[in-house]
């Protein structure tokens, strides 16, 4: 975590479930919700960055860097469903030699173990990320304490919601998802100019049954990026660009077999981005690609090729489906490039891709 947090309002909700002895008559229990509110501003935080809000989370409680704010929450640790409530803006340094942080700062915020977490707000999470952009973190140098930060993370987590929340300018990946299962984000915005390297809106690791809708994401790469070990993913209702799209990998490298199973894109708009959806994969023999449905895709390609399929020169791809694809490029025809794809074509897909079999029955 930075060592300066510029913050307006920042409170936090722990809920304690109170679970209340039914009426000998009754036969199910009720519960209880007591909800216990605790505003940061109460305990010295400001606007300067005089109070560092998080230094630690643990499964059983918080550990807080105000002694009375941690004293006030240990008296509820044993709460599993906690909210952040952020109405306001948290405001990251601007200099990357003001990061301060030990051992490095490869992330700004970070939330981890948690079971049942809601962050949500109206506010504005800014990493002014701009001076980051332009400099170089994989050699030596003194305006760079390590790698580019990411803004938030949430990991080794259940039951997440996320909602409500803007986020801006991050060093790179705005928010990174990690290690989890069940999350529930909505009502996002992530904006960052197209020419910022590395600012992906939402990338997705080793997580499990994730649902992403009804948010506005514009960055310099992927709206959403998928890597490995991530299964169940739900995507909807996004309007995405400029960016590079939604993207699955890079999966493969160094010949690793990388597993991502059962994503869903559904009802999202693309903006003047490089790609639409995509598979990225190393050219190796453990990545096969297979099973995948292209289907109702409407729109204008911003190159000549506007459906690429190339594949591993060692397993080639199998069971690729388009359906209902039009497609076209200017006031021209687009083209298709296809290597090493294998599947079926049904309705009318525009441009045709001889690679894949006609078939009446998808």
């Amino acid at each position: 975590m930075a060592s300066t947090l510029k913050i307006l309002l920042f409170v936090l909700l722990i809920q304690s479930a109170i679970l209340t002895e039914s009426s000998r008559h009754s036969k199910s229990k009720k519960k209880k919700i007591d909800v216990h509110i605790f505003n940061v501003v109460d305990f010295g935080a400001t606007g300067d960055g005089t109070m560092m809000i998080l230094r630690a989370l643990c499964k059983h409680g918080m550990l807080l860097a105000n002694p009375q704010l941690r004293h006030q929450c240990a008296k509820y640790c044993n709460s599993n469903n906690i909210t952040f409530q952020i109405d306001g803006n948290i405001v990251a340094p601007s200099k990357p030699s003001a990061w301060q942080c030990i051992p490095d700062c490869d992330h700004w915020i970070s939330f981890r173990k948690f079971d049942g977490l809601s962050i949500q707000g109206y506010g504005i999470i800014n990493g002014q990320g701009s001076k980051w952009w332009t400099i170089s973190c994989k050699d030596e140098n003194k305006n760079c304490p390590s790698r580019k930060p990411t803004g938030l993370v949430i990991a080794d987590s259940n039951n997440v919601k996320i909602n409500g929340l803007t986020f801006e300018d991050s060093p790179q990946v705005h928010i990174a998802l990690e290690r989890y299962t069940l999350v529930h984000a909505t009502k996002l915005t992530i904006t960052a100019p197209k020419t910022s390297p590395n600012t992906d809106g939402i990338h997705i690791q080793h997580s499990t049954n994730v649902s992403i809708h009804n948010s506005n994401i514009q960055t310099g790469d992927d709206c959403i990026s998928i890597g490995n070990g991530s299964k169940y993913i739900n995507i909807t209702k996004i309007e995405c660009g400029p960016g590079h799209g939604i993207s699955i990998g890079s999966l493969g490298i160094n010949g690793r077999t990388d597993e991502v199973e059962y994503v869903h894109v559904k009802n999202v708009t693309f903006h003047k981005t490089t790609n639409g959806v995509k598979i990225k994969t190393w050219q190796t023999s453990n990545v096969e690609i297979s099973n995948v449905t292209y289907k109702d895709i409407h729109g204008t390609s911003s190159r000549k090729i506007a459906v690429e399929l190339s594949c591993s020169e060692s397993i080639p791809c199998k069971n690729i489906i388009m359906k209902d694809i039009s497609l076209s490029y200017k006031d021209d025809n687009a083209h298709t490039s296809c290597l090493n794809a294998h599947g079926f074509k049904n309705g009318s897909v525009e441009p045709d891709v001889p690679c894949l079999q006609k078939h009446d029955n998808l």
